[in-house]
């Protein structure tokens, strides 16, 4: 299998550079992969599609302000921060980095600095600041960690607070997420309200949304691609809520790729497992999914293993099938865009 079979032709003006003013407003394509058809809703017909004591799992995973940048004499370096590896030790993806060498300091906006301890591939760096405080530093001088085919001007702020309230789920609780859960993103309190009316269950998982997510297949041949680790929890609660689901025949329904990726590595057996683990499992056609019944998700990247996901859920023709209806109808593609109900 090969990376060029997930390919497909995308408009660059399809890509949503902003959010829309509501979250529910959003269009969701529904598709049927029973009658291999799709047809057209808006996102906040969701609960219409789905069946009483169905169980819909979300990630509530939240996101730091991770982007921001720093200087080094006079060089400006954006550092996207990736993960806590000790207190006041992070991991960072410097850009650029070939001259960020181990040994030099780099100055953040509001006054606090870092040393290079150690440098890894593809830009990583690991960066030693003179305290624990680096969230708190993070939450004034913090970006939302837009991905880069949103654009946004460094030296313009003025839509800094839009993303920072809008690159997040109205559910996020807990985590260090440097990407959003994006299928999450159309919930509004109201359209969780009306499922609840209706008698859809709700379970939350946490994983946090890294590299690995939205890490470049970078070899044609499949079978040489590794995917990085995530890490993700489940509640014991949220266990039982699932497989009390499955024992009912009741649908599953994953909210996002992360969900689909955190309750196939737990519940291999057939049945959910609680606790902490780390997942780099990669999911293309052929895989025979244990837990999840139903999905939505947004409209993924030509050729990501997020796109070989959903083709293996729903079968790569018919996806991309839909996929060109949605460029057809004009779809807003990618983390701002709208979103796929895959039944």
């Amino acid at each position: 299998m090969r990376a060029s079979d997930f390919d497909f032709d995308l408009p660059p003006e399809l890509i949503a550079q902003t959010p829309l003013p509501r979250r529910d407003d959003s269009r969701m394509m529904v598709v049927d992969r029973t009658a291999g058809a799709f047809t057209h809703a808006r996102f906040k017909d969701l609960p219409g599609y789905l069946c009483p004591d169905d169980l819909l799992v979300l990630n509530d995973v939240k996101v730091i302000p991770a982007k921001t940048w720093a200087k080094r004499g006079a060089a400006t370096i954006e550092f996207l921060f990736v993960k806590e590896i000790d207190p006041g030790i992070w991991e960072a993806l410097a850009r650029p980095a070939r001259r960020l060498r181990t040994g030099e300091r780099v100055e953040f906006p509001d006054g606090f600095s870092a040393a290079v301890i150690a440098s890894g591939d593809g830009g990583l760096r690991i960066l030693r600041f003179p305290d624990e405080n680096v969230r708190e530093h993070l939450r004034h001088i913090g970006f939302a960690p837009l991905p880069p085919y949103i654009k946004r001007k460094r030296a313009d702020g003025s839509q800094r607070a839009e993303d920072l309230a809008r690159y997040q789920t109205v559910y996020a609780a807990s985590g260090d997420a440097i990407a959003a859960p994006t299928a999450g993103l159309h919930f509004t309190p109201e359209v969780l309200a009306a499922l609840g009316k209706k008698g859809v269950r709700t379970a939350k998982v946490t994983l946090n949304v890294g590299l690995a997510t939205f890490q470049p297949v970078r070899t044609d041949d499949l079978s040489k691609h590794q995917m990085l680790e995530e890490t993700y929890e489940i509640s014991p609660e949220a266990v039982v809520s699932i497989n009390e689901a499955k024992g009912r025949g009741a649908g599953v329904v994953a909210v996002g790729t992360t969900v689909v990726r955190t309750l196939e590595s737990a519940g291999r057996s057939g049945r959910g497992e609680a606790g902490r683990g780390s997942t780099s499992l990669f999911i293309l056609p052929g895989y025979k999914f244990k837990i999840v019944d139903r999905l939505l998700t947004n409209f993924h990247l030509p050729k990501s293993t997020l796109l070989m996901l959903v083709s293996a859920f729903a079968g790569r023709d018919l996806i991309l099938e839909a996929y060109r209806e949605a460029v057809r109808e004009k779809y807003r593609f990618f983390s701002y865009g709208d979103c796929m109900l895959i039944l």
